[in-house]
C-alpha cells in the first residue's frame, strides 16, 4: 500500500495544481521513486490510494504503472483509514505500506522488512532510522527500540533516537477495532505496543523527507551523495 492520497499543503504553490506524489525529484516523480522500491522488492499487488488531484494521478498511473490498483478516497482517511478502505483490494494477511513523500537510498527498506519479519511474534515491524540520520527530518524522534527488538513510543521523553520514516510491514487484523472511518495507523499500533507485537528493523542507508519545497534539493543531494 503506497500512501498518495493527501493534499501536500505543506508543499505551497508546488501543490496548487498538482498533486505531491507528482512532484519531481532528480527527474522522477515521487511516486515514481516509491514504484522503484516495490517493483525491486517483488511486490506481487500495489495499491496507491489518491484524492487530491485524482484526474492527474489516475492518468500517471495508466501511462507509467497500469499493473498498480489505485484505490480513490471519497474524502482524506488518513492511513489508517486508507489502509483498511484498501484491504479489499490488497488481499488478506500482512502488508507493505510506504509513505510516498520520502526518499530512500542504499538497502530497498522493504526487502530489509521482509528478511526481518516473524509473523509468530510480530503484527508490527516498522523500519527505523537514527534520528540524527533523517535529512529534512526535524523532529525529536519517535521510538525506542529494545534489545529484544520491541518498541516503545517516546512517550514523556524529550527525544527519542529513532524515527519512523514511513514503511512497514503490518497485519491488518486490528483495523477493525477503529470505529471511525478517519483515523491515523497510530491508533492501530497502540494496542501492538502494549502486546509487545510491535517491533523496529533500521534503515542502514540514506532517507530524506519530502514534504516540504526544501526537502526536493535535500533529497536530491542524498541521492548524489
Amino acid at each position: 500500500m503506497i500512501f498518495a492520497a493527501g493534499h501536500g499543503t505543506r508543499m505551497g504553490a508546488l501543490t496548487r495544481d498538482r498533486p505531491k506524489a507528482l512532484i519531481e525529484v532528480a527527474g522522477k516523480t515521487l511516486l515514481a521513486h516509491a514504484l522503484r522500491l516495490t517493483r525491486e522488492a517483488g511486490v506481487a499487488r500495489t495499491v496507491v490510494n489518491i484524492h487530491a488531484h485524482a484526474g492527474q494521478m489516475r492518468a500517471w498511473l495508466a501511462a507509467e504503472a497500469p499493473e498498480v490498483i489505485v484505490s480513490e478516497e471519497p474524502a482524506l482517511l488518513e492511513t489508517g483509514g486508507g489502509l483498511r478502505a484498501a484491504i479489499h483490494l490488497l488481499g488478506p494477511g500482512p502488508v507493505f505500506t510506504l509513505n510516498a513523500d520520502m526518499i530512500w537510498t542504499g538497502p530497498n527498506p522493504l526487502e530489509t522488512l521482509a528478511r526481518d519479519w516473524e509473523p509468530a511474534r510480530m503484527e508490527a515491524l516498522l523500519s527505523l532510522l537514527p534520528r540524527e540520520a533523517g535529512v529534512g527530518h526535524t523532529g525529536p524522534g519517535d521510538f525506542f527500540l529494545g534489545a529484544d527488538g520491541r518498541l516503545t513510543r517516546r512517550g514523556a521523553a524529550a527525544t527519542a533516537p529513532y524515527i519512523y520514516p514511513g514503511a512497514q510491514i503490518i497485519d491488518p487484523r486490528r483495523l477493525g477495532e477503529i470505529a471511525d472511518d478517519i483515523f491515523s495507523l497510530n491508533r492501530v499500533w497502540d494496542p501492538m505496543l502494549a502486546a509487545g507485537r510491535a517491533f523496529g528493523s533500521v534503515h542502514h542507508g540514506g532517507w530524506a523527507d519530502v514534504g516540504r519545497p526544501e526537502g526536493i534539493a535535500l533529497a536530491e543531494a542524498e541521492l548524489r551523495r
